[in-house]
């Protein structure tokens, strides 16, 4: 009863074994898939991000990761002061800059 199961491929001579290259050609052709589609451009934006970190300056307009904009006031190794409205300063991780706006774009602080 259990032999209904059992596929007649099983029972069917190995096929030739030329089948390998076809595998290696297969398996290099999804490594540069990977590298090309996922891994580079992730490395590309990573290293856009860190020299976009690495030129963080005084008085740059900036956009944080959760949507907050303001303006430069100091920058240390870690951390930057950004000044949200007059008189209010708030203390972000540098990695959290979105982005650098243009200058003049936020004109109320």
């Amino acid at each position: 009863m259990l032999e209904f199961f059992i596929p007649a491929a099983h029972a069917q001579d190995a096929s030739p074994a030329g089948g390998g290259i076809a595998q290696i050609v297969m398996l290099v052709g999804f490594v540069l898939i990977f590298y090309f589609l996922l891994w580079r451009p992730q490395a590309k934006r990573a290293k856009q991000h860190k020299q976009l970190i690495g030129n963080l300056a005084k008085g740059d307009e900036i956009v944080i990761g959760g949507g907050l904009m303001g303006r430069i006031t100091n920058v240390g190794d870690d951390f930057i002061c950004m000044e949200i409205a007059e008189g209010t300063e708030v203390n972000v991780q540098k990695s959290s800059v979105a982005a650098v706006l243009p200058k003049g774009t936020l004109k109320s602080i």
